[in-house]
């Protein structure tokens, strides 16, 4: 029987590696359930907590930080102004999501802004000490630089959404392809036949493929694309305006409207009421994150459902286990996993 609180090989504290050898794992899996990471099966979670029973491995925070050349904290990065970040559901339940998921380790969160080239810079020298042991970065842009520097300084680092098809960084987003075209089928099979379509910020690439699902589903419905009921908005209820303003004065017998995000829906119901349109009598609307803000519009928004708490979840147990590991996948020339999550339209009276 081993004794509480065993001397490790070398006659000292028992070490890392000798709690996985003795458990029958790596390194990493060790760290991942000290971090306590969900992602672990309770076989090997209780194998390695009773390896560290036995061996009377006692992590000892600071001590690892230093010799691992570790700081264990982890930032979360929004290249956005603040004011966006605080007006937007999206990035506050990603923020929760991400929290909930730490609560249970040591890690530390930063939450840092970069949406201006100051902002941005001061980042980099940042990012360049290696004052963080990994990033989570949302709300990328196609030509964000940030995502290029983190793998240049080989720190380990997840997205909120590849930049593009040929994403070489870590990513979790939602199925944007798949909610646009349910979202489109929803407005076709209510009859609507003059469908318009606020988008995002089309240098994201979760923004194109809701376009890319809007367009698909317009024609597998056997309805052409017209171009003239496509405008291009920002994410923001602001954005939602003018585009339902530029819509209006351009397509007048438009039908129904699929917008981008629940705050885009938001300022292109302002705009629809001011213009006498019964919302959804005269024009049906649907919005996309499910947000607070769908549920307590009136009417009732009809939106697309995506998970961004399990989003914010996900991002950060991927970024656990390459911290666990080290190096960031890429620097170890394994494949990037590319998470894509599922989408629900939840009906409401909008539609």
């Amino acid at each position: 029987m081993a004794t509480h609180g065993a001397r490790g090989r070398s006659g000292g504290r028992p070490t890392l590696e000798e709690v996985a050898a003795r458990a029958g794992v790596g390194r990493g899996t060790v760290s991942r359930v000290i971090n306590g990471s969900p992602r672990v099966s309770d076989a090997t979670r209780a194998a390695v907590e009773a390896a560290v029973a036995e061996l009377g491995y006692v992590p000892n925070t600071a001590a690892r930080a230093l010799a691992a050349n570790r700081t264990d904290a982890i930032a979360l990065v929004v290249p956005e102004p603040e004011t966006r970040f605080f007006a937007e559901p999206y990035f506050s339940d990603m923020l929760k999501g991400v929290g909930a998921e730490l609560a249970e380790t040591e890690m530390q969160l930063l939450l840092i802004f970069a949406g201006s080239d100051r902002e941005r810079r001061r980042l980099a020298q940042y990012l360049a000490a290696h004052r963080v042991d990994g990033v989570l970065l949302v709300s990328v842009h196609a030509d964000d630089p940030l995502p290029d520097l983190l793998a240049q300084l080989e720190i380990p680092a997840v997205i909120s959404g590849p930049r593009s098809a040929a994403e070489t960084l870590t990513s979790v987003d939602s199925d944007n392809y798949g909610g646009a075209r349910s979202a489109v089928e929803h407005l076709v099979s209510r009859g609507r036949t003059r469908i318009a379509h606020i988008t995002g910020r089309l240098d994201v690439y979760g923004a194109q493929r809701r376009v890319d699902g809007y367009r698909d589903a317009l024609r597998d419905a056997g309805h052409g694309v017209d171009e003239r009921l496509i405008e291009p908005g920002d994410f923001t209820e602001e954005g939602g305006a003018r585009a339902m303003q530029a819509l209006l004065s351009r397509c007048p017998d438009l039908d129904a409207v699929f917008a981008a995000s629940d705050v885009t829906a938001a300022g292109a119901r302002q705009v629809l009421r001011e213009a006498g349109r019964r919302i959804p009598d005269d024009v049906a609307l649907v919005g996309y994150d499910d947000s607070a803000i769908a549920r307590h519009m009136e009417p009732p928004l009809t939106s697309v459902r995506q998970p961004i708490e399990e989003m914010g979840r996900r991002m950060l147990d991927l970024l656990l286990t390459e911290i666990a590991d080290r190096r960031p996948a890429v620097s170890r020339g394994l494949e990037r996993p590319q998470m894509v999550l599922p989408t629900e339209l939840v009906m409401r009276t909008s539609s």
